[in-house]
């Protein structure tokens, strides 16, 4: 039995937009409403996903009144307060997307055929790439779609090291390519768009599920803001790409 709702009439499909938000954070204090770019990291997010106009409901899951109420200025609903078990560095972001999908449920019997799970720290994710990654699921019928970015480092050429400083190939067994233009293509995930049918995440407990469609985003729309040299330099971007507005 499929994971896929029915798409005959995939405009009525409904599409959650879920942002996530905790209060805490290791890298950078308050991370997720840190200034960027002259805004909260958070409004990066908002912005991209309003515009995008493929999203039935926006809601931002977070632990935290400061940020809750910020995400209210910016128009997002905030139907619920996540628990604290849910916002510590140990909590996964699927357990806070199966906590809404089941206040949701149990609540207001609200079920949406589709989840976009939105990160705040991947602020230079565009409009137009949640419309892209929409449009693979409404396209080519995927259960789910995952953001991605060509690999910096190609896995070819990394190296395992032993206790004795040896070096030998990371993939073995595998035949390395002599020269860059030979290497196959190779991506690495983003963390800008989790897209998932809700009946596969609610049966698979994940955001990969069969089949799982990659949407190609390019290095300067895959930041993902860990560290204070990552906000930086997704200020520097965001400033450049906003000239003029």
């Amino acid at each position: 039995m499929s994971n896929l709702p029915d798409r005959s009439a995939s405009k009525a499909m409904r599409l959650l937009g879920l942002i996530t938000a905790r209060g805490g954070s290791k890298g950078i204090a308050r991370k997720n409403i840190a200034l960027c770019a002259g805004l909260p990291l958070l409004a990066w997010t908002v912005r991209a996903a309003k515009q995008s106009g493929v999203i039935s409901r926006l809601i931002l899951s977070t632990d935290d009144q400061e940020i809750a109420e910020l995400g209210r200025s910016y128009g997002l609903e905030v139907p619920f307060m996540r628990p604290a078990d849910l916002a510590n560095d140990r909590a996964s972001s699927i357990d806070v997307v199966l906590h809404a999908l089941r206040w949701l449920q149990e609540s207001e019997d609200y079920i949406p055929d589709y989840v976009l799970l939105l990160q705040p720290t991947s602020p230079l994710r565009r409009a137009k790439d949640i419309r892209g990654a929409w449009e693979k699921v409404c396209a080519q019928g995927a259960v789910s779609v995952i953001g991605i970015s060509p690999a910096r480092e190609h896995p070819f050429w990394v190296k395992r090291m032993d206790t004795h400083g040896r070096i030998t190939e990371f993939l073995a067994g595998e035949s390395v390519p002599a020269t860059r233009q030979e290497l196959p293509p190779a991506y690495v995930v983003n963390g800008a768009i989790y897209l998932s049918a809700t009946t596969a995440i609610l049966a698979n407990n994940t955001f990969y599920s069969d089949p799982t469609y990659g949407y190609v985003m390019p290095p300067e729309c895959s930041v993902d803001v860990d560290t204070e040299l990552d906000l930086r330099l997704a200020e520097l971007l965001l400033k450049r790409n906003h000239d003029g507005d």
